[in-house]
């Protein structure tokens, strides 16, 4: 931004020069709808139990790569629980946060053992924890790939 441009707007009431004054609110979709039709999943209550003091989800798609676990993967892959997993998910994010306490998005990496493995080794992956406002404005965090968010 060109310096006298900031010099401006700062002089200014800034908040009068919103993008979306006058528009319609073509959709919205809600951190409920999100969590009732499967997009995220609440692990609010493991979270707690890790040290988390808000309410905590996961998007699908890092349930699926770094959480679900089913027999046929034990018997196929190595033995592992889902518990375990989203433990190890819920505990890399919160030491994470812990090092960086004044960001609202932090990213991570989780070793963790592909569903599809053939020798059961564990692999990283890079996650973010993202706290942000709640449909009610209330501090929530999400935890993701990167493309989730």
């Amino acid at each position: 931004m060109h310096p006298s441009l900031w010099q401006w707007l700062l002089q200014h009431d800034l908040e009068r020069f919103t993008m979306f004054d006058d528009a319609d609110l073509i959709h919205c979709y809600t951190r409920a709808e999100a969590l009732e039709d499967g997009s995220l999943i609440d692990v609010s209550e493991t979270a707690t139990e890790v040290g988390f003091r808000v309410p905590v989800a996961l998007t699908q798609s890092v349930w699926i790569d770094c959480v679900a676990w089913a027999q046929e993967d034990n018997d196929r892959v190595i033995y592992q629980d889902q518990s375990g997993r989203l433990w190890d998910v819920l505990w890399m994010a919160i030491n994470a946060a812990r090092r960086k306490t004044e960001a609202s998005r932090v990213d991570f990496m989780l070793m963790r053992v592909p569903r599809h493995s053939r020798g059961g080794e564990p692999v990283p992956v890079k996650l973010v924890l993202d706290i942000s406002p709640g449909d009610q404005g209330e501090a929530v965090i999400t935890i993701g790939f990167a493309e989730d968010f």
